[in-house]
């Protein structure tokens, strides 16, 4: 089995935590996920497996969607609901013509300064260990990307709102620095990832399920082949005598395609399959008059 399923991840479970049980579940050693999800929250966490673990560098997973709901007034160390708190402020004068005007000032391009709870190293050593120490360090803020954020909902002293941000991009420190807009300070309550570029909650499933379909001997509902994982990039389809030569390890010529490669594929990744099956994922380089192909990653 190699591909990708999208597990919708439980709350208290890390991510770390997922990929085990599903070694358990699968019966295989080869699984990796895509991206860290905090333990506190739940959704989408797209999980490789097999062969899949080669393909995650590849993976168009730029654009990722939340569901959040943040509390206005507690300020806490980890800006969740984990975390000590800080700092409490009243929230007289917050109301929700102020929130509603607070937050379009966080959409577009951002500046953000990563928590010090994050898996983010300063001389090889993660930050969320500095700051269990009682440390706290200079960090660099970080550009990002904040393409919508919509309110979906007022409760005092709770907003829920949706979000869709670039790879990176820290939610609770949205919290934290909306809160700090608004004058009083808050932190998030939880957290809930709805997609990770093509990967959805469509296509999630919980672990239990994934035990009873494992049990059943079907393939896991949701299944995302390699080949349709990778469907973004440039498509390429090899002779026969093209894919043995790729397997083992020469570079394809015009002879070895099914079709010569576009002139628009130049700074492009290209995707290499035979009959169907994924064989190998290449750069296209423009050398003067002609493209020149940089292998990446071989698939077995």
């Amino acid at each position: 089995m190699h591909g990708f399923i999208v597990v919708d991840k439980p709350a208290g479970m890390t991510s770390h935590d997922v990929v085990a049980r599903l070694r358990r579940i699968l019966g295989m050693k080869k699984i990796g996920h895509t991206g860290t999800l905090d333990p506190f929250a739940t959704g989408v966490l797209p999980v490789a497996l097999g062969e899949g673990t080669k393909a995650i560098p590849f993976l168009d997973e730029g654009v990722k969607e939340y569901r959040a709901v943040m509390r206005l007034g507690i300020t806490t160390d980890t800006d969740d609901l984990e975390g000590r708190i800080t700092l409490e402020r009243p929230l007289e004068g917050i109301d929700d013509a102020l929130i509603r005007e607070t937050f379009p000032l966080f959409t577009g391009e951002l500046s953000q300064i990563p928590p010090m709870y994050s898996a983010l190293k300063r001389n090889g050593v993660p930050l969320y260990k500095l700051a269990r120490r009682g440390e706290e360090v200079e960090r660099e803020p970080r550009r990002l990307t904040v393409y919508s954020l919509v309110i979906d909902r007022i409760e005092f002293p709770f907003v829920t709102f949706t979000v869709r941000c670039s790879r990176g991009t820290y939610v609770r420190a949205l919290a934290r620095d909306l809160g700090e807009q608004l004058g009083c300070g808050a932190h998030l309550t939880a957290l809930r990832r709805v997609a990770s570029g093509p990967f959805t909650l469509a296509d999630a499933q919980t672990l239990e399920q994934l035990a009873d379909q494992r049990g059943a001997g079907t393939l896991p509902a949701g299944f995302v082949s390699l080949s349709a994982a990778l469907g973004h990039l440039t498509p390429a389809v090899l002779t026969p005598e093209g894919a043995r030569r790729l397997r083992c390890g020469m570079l394809p010529t015009a002879d070895d395609l099914t079709a010569p490669l576009p002139a628009s594929a130049a700074g492009c990744r290209i995707l290499f399959t035979f009959d169907g099956a994924v064989v190998a994922v290449a750069e296209a380089v423009q050398e003067e008059e002609r493209l020149r192909l940089r292998l990446l990653r071989g698939f077995n």
